[in-house]
């Protein structure tokens, strides 16, 4: 008996066309760091780092879904770029009407 084995077409999900990186949340932080880096007009992850005043390991990371954009860097982020903390989140594709906590529908 063989396995067959279905194919799923890559979604399109940022604007790298990344695949999301951390599964298990469906945050796409490597598009939020993409975000930021065309939005104050650097070249990459390092020059980022140096904005942000987080070392490139942190940001290394973070875009590969091993750690989590945490509070503090996404407070770094909203004073660097003035984007709202809303807008922030909503790049990486959190929808939550709170953050931190699960929306009433997502807990049931």
């Amino acid at each position: 008996m063989t396995k067959q084995i279905q194919q799923h077409s890559p979604r399109v999900t940022g604007l790298r066309n990344r695949l999301p990186q951390n599964a298990a949340s469906g945050f796409r932080n490597a598009d939020l760091l993409d975000v930021l880096i065309d939005f104050l007009g650097l070249k990459n992850d390092a020059a980022l780092g140096r904005e942000l005043q987080v070392s490139a390991p942190i940001l290394s990371k973070i875009r590969h879904g091993s750690l989590p954009v945490s509070a503090a860097i996404l407070i770094r982020m909203h004073e660097v770029s003035r984007l709202s903390i809303h807008e922030l989140r909503a790049c990486m594709g959190d929808h939550r009407t709170r953050f931190g906590m699960p929306d009433d529908e997502d807990s049931n």
